[in-house]
């Protein structure tokens, strides 16, 4: 009997664990540490933030795969089927799903065409752009742009023309809100209905805040400025980032 039991095991289905599995956990994990652990968001390592945590939570690959590529309306969660280039997708997806105990799928990146390749320049400010070890004096902490990021603010409608100009950039959206006897600067969603929506500018990450109608009033303008985001780059960081946002911004 023992043997009988040993033979069927050897002939059981085995998982294809990937031969590329530590490139595609490497690739896997850099996506998600530009895009989801945020601290507004997911933590690292799928730890909680301002999101639940991922890692541990018994999520199956198909749930993991449907949550990533199409998000989850009236939260915070995007659709990054929509802004990851499918190889990222793929990646970030077997990441999650590693978190989970789920094995990545086999040659995921199998008929994929190439990732899009930036001048040298270009990928460096992508890289400042997201770069973890800022914390959250990053760009894509508030900003999401070739599908890394936080879409706090709007869009870029033009890319700024020289460092200076960056660094001056004009936030005329940003406005003064009071709330609970407190005053403090705001990136407002929705003023209209019974529910007031915000972005609450005075910590980072931004945190998104909610009020009763008349529980809170806007002033037009504040005391915040785009450059004290920028205090940890410097001009030749900024150089880059701008060549970054020539080469994939489209107005």
């Amino acid at each position: 009997m023992r043997a009988r039991i040993l033979l069927l095991l050897s002939l059981a289905p085995v998982a294809a664990f990937p031969q590329n599995a530590p490139a595609l956990m490497s690739r896997g994990l850099d996506v998600y540490n530009k895009s989801c652990a945020t601290g507004y968001c997911h933590g690292v390592k799928g730890t909680p933030g301002g999101a639940p945590r991922l890692a541990a939570r018994g999520f199956d690959d198909a749930y993991i795969s449907q949550t990533v590529r199409n998000g989850i309306p009236g939260t915070g969660m995007p659709a990054f089927g929509a802004t990851l280039d499918r190889a990222d997708l793929l990646a970030v997806i077997a990441y999650v799903d590693s978190l989970n105990g789920v094995t990545p799928p086999p040659n995921p990146f199998a008929m994929q065409p190439e990732p899009r390749k930036l001048p040298p320049d270009a990928q460096h400010g992508r890289q400042l752009f997201a770069e973890q070890v800022r914390g959250f004096q990053r760009c894509s902490t508030c900003h999401r742009v070739d599908g890394i990021g936080i879409a706090v603010a709007l869009p870029f409608s033009s890319v700024p023309e020289n460092v200076a100009a960056l660094r001056a950039l004009a936030t005329p959206q940003v406005e003064t809100a009071t709330a609970q006897g407190d005053s403090f600067p705001v990136l407002p969603l929705n003023k209209v209905g019974p529910q007031v929506k915000l972005y609450d500018l005075k910590t980072l990450p931004p945190v998104e805040r909610s009020f009763a109608k008349g529980e809170v009033t806007f002033k037009e303008g504040s005391n915040w400025r785009h450059e004290a985001m920028l205090a940890g780059y410097t001009d030749q960081d900024l150089d880059a980032i701008l060549a970054f946002l020539r080469a994939v911004v489209k107005p």
